[in-house]
This record gives C-alpha cells, structure tokens and sequence, in this order.
C-alpha cells in the first residue's frame, strides 16, 4: 500500500476515510478513543498545507437521516483534539458538503455529515453504491483510507472511492496491518490468544484458523459457556449458542489433534439474573446451578489465565471474560488486561469491547503495545479474509 508520504497534497483537496464511530449519550461523547486515532493523519495532511475533507459513519442509521445519529458532537470534539476550527458540512456530498468544501483553504478542515444517511454508502448494488461513490469522489482530488474499523466492510466510502480517486493509505491503517502481520506471518513464540465476548458463531472462522497458528487458544466470557456445554457440563441460565456445540466439539478435537493448549474457565461468577445488583456466587465451571447464569470468571480462573499468559511471547485478546460494565462482574477482564500488561511480550488489544473495557476500567492504554480500533476488521483478518478496504487502497 502507498502511504501519505507519496502523495503530493499541498493544495489539494484530500478526502479521509476516517472511523469516528464513537459511542454517545445523548449528543455527549462517552469514549472518543477513535477519534484520538484518527488525529495524526489529519494533522499531517493539514500541516502540509491539503484541504483535509473528513468522512465517517456513526451508528446504524440505515440509509435515512437520523439526528440522533449526526455526526455534529464529533466535529466539535475533533476540533478541540486538532486545536484548530472543524467546518462542519450538514449534508453528506449535497449542497451543504459542496459549499463548505469550497471554502477551504490550504491545512483546513472539514467534516461531512453521517455517511450512512445516504443509502448508497452501504448498498449491496453495485450501481448504486457507485453513483454514490462518485459523488463523494467529486468532492475531493485525492483520497487516503484511515478508518481501519471499517475496512472489512465493501462500502462506497471504503471500496469504490478509492478505485476513482488516487489514494493512499493513512497511518493508522498501516500500523494496524502492522499489527496483525505480526499476528499472523511473523509470530515470537508462544504464541497465545485469549477470545471473549458473547457468541462463538460471531467467532467461528477466526477460532478455525487461529488453532493453525498459535500455542495458547484461552475462552472466556459468554462463548465459554457453550464449550462448557460442549464438554457436557450443565451451564444453567448462562448465554449458550445449542446449536454451535457440534461446531465446538469439533474446535475442541482440533485443538487436541494440533497440540495447541485449549484454556477454559475452572470456575465461574454464578449470578440470580442479568443485573448489576444480582446476587452472585463463585461456583466451579463444571457445576453451574441451572437456576444461575454465569457473568463473569471466578477468580481461580483469573489466576490460571494470568499464568498461561506469563511466558508468553505474543498475546492477542479479543473480547470481555464477563459483563465488565457491571463493577461487580467486571474482575475477570480486568484480570486478563492486567495480564497483558505485565507481560514482557507483544500485545495486543483486539479492538471493539476490549478496547472499551481498557478505557472503562481506567487501565493504561500505553501499558499494550497496540490497542486496535478496529474488532471487527482485526478478526476478520486474522480469520484469512480479503478486506475490501484494504485490497482497494493496495490497487
């Protein structure tokens, strides 16, 4: 992939594909992680003098303008991170975006509004998506691809654009393939993964292709319970996906036959219900009540993952042990984060509610060696998939 440093951009209107999809309350920011990522590669365009055009997505607005979902709060916080003015467009590539595009001036920059109010970003037409694609491309003379979360996705602003414009590849894109080339071609051994999160099907192809490549395969949070199930252990009221058990049965022999380490829960928090208040108790894995659901691993299991991750020479996590917005069940993620952090190794943060359980718990971010924007993208990359986003910016 060419990098911005191939581009010649003073002057030049330059369109960034960034991801600035922030969670909000209200229209007040409640993590603006990716909205610091995204700051170095606007800066260093603006600095060399383009007129630096900004799109993004937030939410799932489906193709409609929603107010609830504007990207207005993200202008303003983008300014403030910049320490310098954010003209902020009110329409994606209509007359507001064309007004405030001609109005740059050399290092200035511009926010287009909410890219999915225009049904053409996400269309699976490709004649549709395309005329959108021209529209936004007709906005800009150059384009450069930032937002990492969003390159698995083949949308106009990600895949179409970039096969118009000339275009290069942001630094925060670059740094995260990076990342994952040494998750996945060039390994210090051992080589440990920690999966959590709620489901194993969203996690199907990444756990089939991960059990080729690492020593240490360890299941917490929501998923674990179905390899519990799978081991023919009563799981009580505790998430399961019954229809995924011959699928993990299969990921358990696999695992076996390849002599990769297979790491699960020895004991579980076991609460009343699903509430931040539930009455819980620390029960083994094996002998869950089947009036309790698990919400959290117990502490013997934060001490084995702990250790199974203390020699290890490259770490990737992907996914809460438990439900870590609750204070009471939030020990086990913070656990495995601790682990990361202590470790010598290379670590890495896998993006998505990893990355928000960091911030949440107030834990360093500088403490890992990469903390991706991206948990969707970085899956599917390491699951082996051709990303979009990334195969239109290596054209």
């Amino acid at each position: 992939m060419r990098t911005i440093d191939s581009l010649d951009v003073k002057g030049r209107r330059v369109l960034v594909r960034a991801d600035l999809n922030v969670p909000l309350d209200g229209d007040v920011i409640t993590d603006d992680g990716r909205i610091r990522a995204s700051i170095p590669t606007i800066t260093e365009l603006a600095e060399r003098g383009a007129r630096v055009i900004v799109c993004a997505h937030l939410g799932r607005p489906k193709g409609k303008v929603a107010p609830q979902f504007s990207l207005a709060p993200v202008a303003a916080r983008l300014g403030e991170l910049l320490g310098r003015p954010v003209r902020f467009a009110d329409d994606v590539a209509g007359e507001s975006a064309r007004s405030v595009v001609t109005a740059l001036g050399d290092g200035e920059v511009a926010l287009l509004e909410n890219l999915r109010f225009e049904a053409g970003e996400e269309s699976k037409d490709d004649a549709a998506r395309g005329a959108f694609a021209d529209k936004l491309a007709g906005l800009a003379e150059l384009y450069v691809g930032d937002g990492f979360g969003a390159v698995h996705r083949k949308h106009a602003s990600v895949y179409d654009v970039p096969r118009i414009l000339p275009h290069a590849a942001g630094g925060l894109v670059v740094a995260e393939v990076e990342v994952l080339k040494k998750l996945t071609e060039d390994t210090e051994r051992p080589y440990a993964v920690v999966l959590g999160g709620a489901k194993v099907s969203d996690k199907l192809g990444v756990i089939a292709n991960l059990l080729t490549k690492v020593d240490r395969l360890i299941i917490g949070g929501g998923m674990a319970y179905t390899f519990l199930a799978a081991q023919g252990h009563e799981v009580g009221n505790s998430l399961l996906q019954a229809d995924q058990i011959d699928q993990v049965r299969g990921f358990i022999a696999e695992a076996d036959k390849r002599g990769v380490e297979l790491v699960l829960p020895v004991d579980i928090v076991a609460a009343t219900h699903f509430a931040e208040d539930a009455s819980h108790e620390v029960v083994e894995a094996t002998a869950i009540p089947a009036d309790r659901e698990g919400l959290d691993i117990g502490p013997k299991t934060r001490e084995l993952f702990t250790a199974k991750l203390a020699d290890a020479k490259t770490i990737f996590w992907n996914g809460p042990m438990g439900v870590f917005e609750f204070d009471a069940f939030s020990g086990g993620t913070r656990a495995v984060a601790e682990a990361l952090i202590a470790s010598e190794g290379f670590t890495v943060v896998g993006g998505g509610d990893s990355a928000a359980a960091v911030r949440k718990l107030g834990l360093p971010e500088d403490g890992f060696s990469h903390i991706s924007t991206g948990g969707g993208a970085s899956l599917e990359y390491l699951e082996g998939k051709t990303l979009p986003g990334l195969a239109a910016l290596e054209d």
